[in-house]
């Protein structure tokens, strides 16, 4: 049985795919231990206490050092054991410690074909906001494992999608998470579950 923790920050689509895909038995022999954000207001704290997953919230606002933060999030993610850690949406700058306890355990799903519209500053509408300023005509989204860079890990898998003639960020975001981030990350948490994709 695969143990997945999931991090977020915000409305936790990604999560909700994850949730729905474990239980519809898509994603085989795996448990979601637990959810972490560090939004105490982010609404997939709501959506893992309905599935029934324990779910914590701890801002750094609440600590004197963003390192005294960083030891809190590192024994909540302990505390569950996960084989897996997944960053779904988590605005977070991961530290090196965890990196190291997590190496080649630790995924993040990123929305565009990196090495286009990645790495620092690029998360949310901004990334499709530079595709559509770029002209590009196929975006999509890609899961990679986590490194000590931003969005440099070694890429695990991809999705293409389609840009269309009047898309906006809102309109080409809302396509890049149905036909891409939804499919593809429960499609790779599963091929780690079944060992097709090896951890480590």
């Amino acid at each position: 049985m695969l143990r997945v923790a999931v991090c977020v920050s915000g409305g936790g689509t990604n999560l909700q795919a994850i949730i729905d895909a474990v239980s519809c038995g898509e994603i085989k022999d795996t448990k979601i231990v637990g959810v972490f954000s560090n939004n105490p207001g982010a609404y997939a704290l709501k959506r893992a206490e309905e599935a029934g997953i324990d779910n914590c919230a701890i801002s750094p606002k609440d600590f004197s050092s963003r390192e005294e933060f960083n030891r809190a999030f590192l024994d909540k993610l302990d505390e569950w054991d996960p084989d897996l850690v997944v960053l779904a949406g988590f605005l977070v700058i991961i530290p090196k410690e965890m990196i190291s306890r997590y190496r080649g355990r630790m995924i993040n799903i990123h929305p565009s074909l990196i090495p286009s519209f990645c790495g620092t500053g690029y998360y949310g509408l901004k990334v499709h906001e530079e595709a559509l300023k770029k002209g590009v005509k196929v975006t999509g989204a890609t899961v990679h494992f986590v490194d000590e860079g931003t969005d440099t890990g070694r890429i695990i898998a991809q999705k293409a999608v389609e840009v269309q003639d009047g898309d906006t960020p809102e309109i080409l975001q809302k396509r890049v998470m149905e036909q891409a981030e939804w499919v593809l990350l429960p499609r790779v948490i599963n091929d780690i579950a079944c060992g097709n994709i090896k951890l480590g």
